[in-house]
């Protein structure tokens, strides 16, 4: 009897494990969320432009932008939002390159667009603060300065806010420069950063996009997002005790002040490509533990495990955080599941299976993007030409997953920093620490090794 029972138990646990629970956790959830948006953007209404357009500030944190600021600040001149109603403050966070004399030069070239300079101490949430304080107008952007302004972005994020007055602030869309990706010139980079524009499309064209639509927002973008300067105004401003203010400044808006928080899909802000492996992996290990920061800094009993169905922020903390661990164990589970007399066929069948929904999912959310995108062809038509590269990302999504479990475990040993080693400094140290690990291995056995020789000869 006990042979029969296990015998229809291992299968059952083993496909809850593998099949079940990835569905219910993630692969139901996307198809869900496809089928909302799908929804939503056929009853899209009209917006209507207002009588008067409103005064913005716009805020450009600068760090050693020397050689990206002209560029950004070109492109915030050729929006088609009125000049006379843009001001724009430029915040020196410390740099160290000729950052003021590209704004000089841009000074010059752009005389209708109003530029002012300011010296902040360290940090990007100090400058950003720093500019709040001495800005005045309807409402805040801020955008970096390491990329551009798609040219109707500053109307389209403004109209939307004119029209929707239940938002209080608004994420844009972030996608990553073609013609950087294609400037490279060997296939195996390209590829890589064609890969991060699919990621960068899917996450805000439809992630974001569904989590406005069920007010369900995570993060706002430090790269470009806007406020209601009176809401900006009532909160704490941007924190300075974290690396990620922007998830900070969005919990904000959520908990205490009640706030619905939103993406506007057709306002996009361009930014450069990543530049390598090295900074992929202090990239998203900074974002990941800027998010652990935050759920520190926020008061834990709103973050009760329980809330974990009504909750966005308890959902994505324990799914992102907490269940990285069980995650890793799966991974880890498949030798053990071969040793448990599951053959490897099984084992690459279902965990193939799982796979292919991801690469379901990612095309659906593809059509999502690429209905989005119809406003802009030029970079509907590259995102279209990013089909394959889509079927990839679930792989590229298996590798960043490890990178964040590295910056959970970083995070506890170590201080929080916009500097985090790169993976090839981490390599290296953990090749020095495993052979100096091996030399006191290697000492302690030949210590022994002579105490042995040495007792042997006193006995005979």
């Amino acid at each position: 009897m006990n042979n029969i029972m296990t015998q229809l138990l291992n299968p059952f646990f083993y496909w809850l494990a593998w099949i079940i629970i990835p569905l219910i956790v993630e692969v139901i959830p996307s198809i869900g969320s496809f089928f909302v948006l799908l929804h939503q953007k056929h009853k899209h209404k009209k917006l209507t432009e207002p009588a008067i357009w409103p005064d913005i500030v716009l805020i450009i944190p600068v760090y050693n932008s020397e050689n990206s600021l002209e560029a950004c600040l070109e492109s915030v001149n050729a929006c088609d939002y009125p000049n006379e109603h843009i001001e724009v403050y430029l915040v020196n966070n410390m740099s160290s390159d000729r950052s003021f004399e590209a704004f000089a030069r841009a000074q010059e070239r752009y005389p209708a667009l109003r530029m002012n300079w300011l010296n902040s101490g360290q940090g990007k949430s100090r400058a950003l603060n720093l500019a709040i304080y001495n800005s005045k107008g309807v409402y805040l952007i801020n955008i970096d300065s390491d990329g551009y302004l798609e040219k109707s972005a500053l109307k389209n994020m403004i109209l939307y806010l004119e029209n929707h007055r239940e938002f209080t602030c608004l994420t844009g869309t972030i996608l990553i420069r073609p013609e950087k990706i294609e400037e490279y010139k060997t296939f195996k980079s390209r590829l890589l950063r064609r890969i991060e524009f699919a990621e960068y499309a899917q996450a805000f064209l439809a992630g974001r996009n569904y989590a406005s639509e069920t007010n369900t927002m995570y993060t706002l973008s430090g790269a470009f997002s806007a406020f209601r300067m009176s809401s900006i105004r009532k909160s704490h401003l941007y924190n300075t005790e974290t690396i990620s203010e922007d998830t900070e400044i969005t919990f904000q808006m959520r908990y205490i002040q009640k706030q619905k928080v939103g993406i506007c899909s057709d306002a996009i802000y361009f930014t450069d490509p990543i530049e390598g492996v090295d900074k992929l992996y202090t990239q998203r290990q900074r974002w990941q533990r800027g998010s652990l920061e935050v759920a520190r800094l926020y008061p834990q009993s709103k973050l009760r495990p329980w809330r974990f169905l009504r909750d966005t922020n308890v959902h994505t903390l324990l799914f992102d955080h907490t269940f990285a661990f069980p995650r890793m164990i799966w991974y880890l589970a498949l030798v053990v599941l071969m040793v448990y007399g599951f053959s490897s066929t099984t084992v690459l069948i279902s965990m193939g299976a799982i796979f292919l929904f991801y690469i379901l999912c990612g095309y659906l959310y593809f059509y999502i993007g690429q209905y989005l995108l119809k406003p802009f062809p030029e970079t509907r038509k590259y995102y279209l030409k990013r089909w394959g590269e889509v079927a990839l990302l679930p792989f590229y999504n298996f590798v960043v997953f490890f990178i964040r479990l590295a910056g959970i475990i970083n995070s506890i040993n170590t201080r929080s920093s916009w500097k985090t080693d790169t993976l090839t400094r981490e390599a290296d140290k953990f090749r020095v620490a495993v052979r100096q690990m091996l030399g006191k291995v290697s000492k302690a056995i030949k210590r022994l090794t002579e105490l042995v020789n040495y007792e042997g000869k006193y006995n005979e």
